[in-house]
Formats: C-alpha cells, structure tokens, sequence
C-alpha cells in the first residue's frame, strides 16, 4: 500500500521507519515549540495524509520520550480517518519536571496504519452472556 503524503510545509518530512519492519514510522515536528512542565502543545507535522478507505492512521506515543522526557500524546492513539486531509498535528503532554524543547526536525509520535472494520450497530433488548458479564475497571485482578 501506498499513502499519498501532502507536504504542507517546507519543514516537513515523510513519515519514516527507523528500522526494516517495524509496525510504526516516526512523524517530525514542523515547528519548534516548548512544553513548560504539566501543560500541553499542539505541534503540526506539516503532513496531511490520503489514508484510504478501510484504514485509519493511529498517532502513537515514542516510548522513549515517554520514558525519559514524561512526553505523552494526550489523546493517544491519536486517530486519523480515512476522509481527513488536514493537517496531522499530534498533542504533547509535559509530564515531566523541566520544560520540555521540540525543534524542527525532532521526532515526537509514531504512526501506524490498520485495517478497520466499519461495522453497523442496531439497538438490542438484551445482549449475549459471557463469563465476564457486567464486571468492569479492575474486574480481573
């Protein structure tokens, strides 16, 4: 498969793999921005993506600024559907104790491309049993 990438800025860059195989491609920041301690930034990736029908792009957190910086997306997995054309901007949360820099050029998410499945949903009287049942958050240990 092949995503047409529409490069909105001239900082931007092609989402790119560090490594053959791997499931997620790093998006750049397009913009310099800091993310003063327990605030958030929206930064633009100057990216607008054509994900075809039957995929969404999901916007994921690099575990390694998420470890060592406290970076986090604040909506993760940011979703990108298959009609958007705007721009793919990612929102950073500062997690951490110092204010955090992102220069151009910086990488700040993953994204990863799945097949989705668009299913209907109609209104039931009453919905099949499971062991689980009705039990929620912390249910399972």
């Amino acid at each position: 498969m092949k995503i047409q990438v529409s490069m909105l800025h001239p900082e931007a860059r092609l989402p790119l793999r560090a490594h053959p195989g791997d499931g997620g491609a790093d998006l750049h920041a397009a913009e310099a921005v800091t993310i003063p301690p327990g605030e958030r930034r929206d930064v633009g990736t100057g990216l607008a993506l054509s994900v075809p029908e039957g995929f969404a792009g999901f916007v994921q957190p690099r575990s390694g600024l998420a470890f060592r910086h406290g970076i986090m997306i604040t909506n993760a997995p940011g979703l990108i559907d298959s009609g958007y054309r705007g721009e793919v901007r990612v929102s950073l949360f500062n997690s951490g104790a110092d204010p955090f820099p992102v220069a151009v050029g910086d990488r700040i998410a993953q994204l990863v491309v799945q097949a989705v499945e668009v299913p209907t949903f109609e209104a039931a009287s009453h919905l099949d049993s499971t062991t689980r049942g009705e039990s929620g958050f912390g249910s399972t240990g």
